[in-house]
């Protein structure tokens, strides 16, 4: 097996087994071998994500989407961080919507990413679509109690 792949690897082993900076670590190794590729971007911006270290994480995530723009995981990953960010003012939650457009894209029964465009529909008043996206979640998964929740909120409070 090449280094690279071994030092991806054992990172992405530490990082499933709660060991963020050992898993950050071995992956900074791949990357000084090989840096071309999506997967150690993606899991390096999980161990970020993990360490509440955001901003690393979003760059992360945006350079493993420069090599693959099919992950739907690093597009709804980067849309939850700024969808739920406290220490945020003025969030662009065009963007968040861009993201999650692009997960829900890649997989339209993304149960979270159905989860997160309600979510941020509700930032930007748009309830109705917000609704919409909660249907659509409830579909698949009649029992969400969030979504429950989410939508009762809505339909009591937002929408008359």
């Amino acid at each position: 097996m090449d280094n690279y792949k071994k030092f991806l690897d054992i990172g992405i082993f530490s990082i499933q087994n709660g060991k963020f900076q050992d898993g950050i670590e071995n992956i900074n190794k791949s990357l000084e071998i090989k840096s071309d590729w999506e997967i150690p971007y993606f899991y390096r911006g999980v161990a970020y994500q993990a360490l509440e270290k955001f901003d690393d994480a979003i760059l992360d995530y945006t350079k493993a989407l420069s090599f693959n723009n099919k992950m739907a995981d690093a597009y709804y990953n980067r849309a939850y961080i700024m969808l739920t960010r406290k220490d945020l003012e003025n969030i662009d939650y065009n963007k968040v919507i861009a993201d999650l457009e692009q997960a829900l894209n890649l997989d339209n029964n993304f149960i979270d990413a159905l989860y997160a465009m309600a979510a941020a529909k509700m930032k930007v008043e748009k309830y109705s679509e917000s609704l919409e996206f909660l249907e659509r979640l409830l579909f698949i998964q009649p029992d969400s109690i969030n979504a429950k929740a989410l939508k009762k909120l809505l339909l009591t409070k937002y929408i008359k």
